[in-house]
């Protein structure tokens, strides 16, 4: 069975929220979430699971590493995708339904690493992930990659995702996600699903 995994299509990294604004008007001027949207929708109408990789820091701030560049945003704003704030919410357009998984995170830069992720999807017989969600850069091809390194056959979703700047994620998804998994459009993928 394959499952819809959403990479960090979170309100305060590229929703209305976001500090970033340039990956956040990649999403828009994409339509990223809704293509992302649309993908979830026909995942759960066909029964497949649903799970919304988030990014989040603690209160106490354990756990998350600040060293990190892309961290900056964080260092400067001790609010910052503060676990359990509007800014941590799933983009609207993602519809977050009852039955989804929520998997959160607070370090990292991808979801399988130091989480339950890859037994939460064994344990639901997942062999197959179809990924979507920010960003190309680092996020989206960290989770592929550690995918693949699991044993999972891994789509990327090519008009749900996006990067900075554009043409760069466009050449990821040609020169290196092509090489460890497919890239389909979300109605190439739903129309597999029919």
């Amino acid at each position: 069975m394959d499952a819809v995994i959403t990479m960090e299509m979170q309100r305060g990294v590229c929703g209305d929220l976001a500090s970033f604004t340039a990956l956040r008007d990649e999403v828009a001027a994409r339509s990223v979430a809704t293509a992302a949207g649309r993908l979830c929708a026909a995942a759960r109408a066909t029964g497949r699971p649903v799970v919304h990789c988030t990014f989040s820091i603690r209160a106490d701030r354990a756990g998350t590493d600040f060293t990190i560049p892309l961290m900056w945003a964080a260092r400067k704003d001790p609010d910052y995708l503060l676990h359990g704030t509007a800014p941590c919410e799933l983009l609207s357009e993602l519809e977050l339904h009852p039955g989804d998984i929520v998997a959160d995170r607070h370090h990292g830069v991808s979801p399988f690493g130091g989480t339950d992720l890859h037994e939460r999807l064994r344990a639901l017989s997942v062999t197959a992930v179809v990924i979507a969600g920010v960003s190309l850069n680092v996020g989206v091809i960290g989770t592929a990659i550690e995918a693949v390194n699991l044993g999972y056959a891994v789509t990327v979703a090519s008009d749900a995702v996006a990067a900075l700047p554009g043409d760069y994620g466009d050449d990821v998804l040609r020169n290196s996600v092509s090489a460890i998994g497919s890239v389909r459009t979300t109605s190439e993928i739903i129309a597999a699903w029919s």
